[in-house]
């Protein structure tokens, strides 16, 4: 069962491509959020670094509304109307492109993810408005040159145009060697001025102890999770111009509320920046 109850999907008839036996971070995201589209190894690593970070779910949510502001802004204020969102994770809706096309209608949506269980969803994923488009690549941030020569993408997109280039809670599964500054740049230097990329992260920072406690959680089970300072995520938006308030925690980036209580209560950073 999952943490709501749902009933979770069978072990024994996974999609093609699943390995049950590892967990894979938008399984475990999902278990987060109280989703079916999870296994064991999934729920059993959700559930140890819960015990490191007792409000991850909660943190998970925080990464969703962001999500949700973050597109608002982008349609109404910036007039953006093509994203690419990298680790798209298992469908939650309302999805980018729904909450983007209520606004714009005509906007155009290309999710990425390398989980077999979220092409299993693609379709859920490609359920557009009829001005729009809404797409999906099966593919991996490691291969940036594999997904912007995608047909999909490019039959998608209008790469001349202003993209909205979306990374939420994905970064922290390169570790250094990875060389997520590279993979991001090459992605970065595909797109036309004007475009904007929104990044959130998890960091080290507010809590100390438990961060270390769920990286070390997440390293027991085979999952790579590294957490940066603040410094290390501005470095991301190296050469474009952060929008307003820049680099701070997600729950302070652009809230519907009025100024969180406590915005270092979720354990991530997320900026905006737009290039010029």
């Amino acid at each position: 069962m999952s943490r709501n109850g749902a009933e979770a999907r069978t072990e024994d008839a996974p999609p093609s491509g699943v390995d049950v036996f590892v967990p894979h971070s938008a399984r475990v995201y999902d278990w987060w959020l109280g989703g079916k589209d999870n296994f064991a190894a999934d729920r059993a690593m959700g559930a140890a670094m819960i015990e490191a970070i007792p409000t991850l779910p909660s943190m998970a949510k925080e990464n969703r509304r962001f999500v949700h502001r973050v597109a608002r802004y982008l349609v109404t204020e910036a007039g953006i109307r093509q994203f690419i969102d990298i680790g798209t994770g298992i469908p939650t809706r309302p999805n980018l492109h729904e909450v983007a096309q209520a606004i714009a209608p005509e906007t155009r949506v290309v999710y990425v993810d390398n989980d077999p269980i979220v092409l299993a969803h693609a379709r859920a994923l490609m359920i557009s408005s009829e001005q729009g488009r809404s797409e999906y690549i099966h593919a991996d941030l490691r291969r940036p040159e594999q997904i912007l020569a995608d047909a999909r993408l490019t039959d998608t997109l209008d790469l001349g145009r202003p993209v909205a280039l979306t990374l939420i809670a994905v970064l922290m599964l390169l570790s250094d060697e990875d060389d997520p500054m590279g993979r991001l740049a090459t992605l970065m230097r595909a797109l036309p001025s004007g475009s904007y990329l929104a990044i959130t992260h998890p960091t080290q920072e507010f809590n100390p102890a438990e961060m270390n406690a769920a990286v070390a959680a997440a390293t027991r089970g085979g999952m790579t999770l590294v957490p940066r300072t603040r410094a290390e995520v501005e470095r991301f938006f190296d050469g474009w111009k952060l929008v307003e308030p820049g680099v701070v925690p997600v729950r302070a980036w652009r809230p519907d509320d009025g100024d969180p209580a406590d915005p270092k209560s979720a354990y991530y950073w997320a900026g905006l920046a737009r290039k010029p």
